[in-house]
């Protein structure tokens, strides 16, 4: 699958900074990179959650992580962090 979202420049910055990866305490999230591909999707079209494209996993699936999400800081972590790295 091609990523048009996210390049791997984007993505070496962002890794890190994602839960769920090897070594991480708890469940590992299965494609961290693969759902975030998909948020941008929807951020990008707009688009309806079901109208989610295959590729990126089961609409309800994504949405119900996405929510998850939402109710920490995680967003606002990964932007302040994208932030605070492009101004140096």
């Amino acid at each position: 699958m091609d990523r048009v979202l996210l390049t791997n420049e984007m993505w070496a910055q962002i890794e890190p900074l994602c839960c769920g990866k090897p070594g991480d305490a708890g469940q590992t999230g299965r494609d961290t990179r693969l759902f975030l591909e998909a948020v941008l999707w929807i951020a990008r079209t707009r688009a309806r959650w079901c109208d989610l494209p295959s590729r990126y996993g089961l609409w309800n699936s994504v949405f119900k992580q996405f929510r998850r999400l939402v109710k920490t800081v995680f967003w606002q972590y990964i932007q302040c962090t994208l932030r605070l790295r492009s101004r140096s």
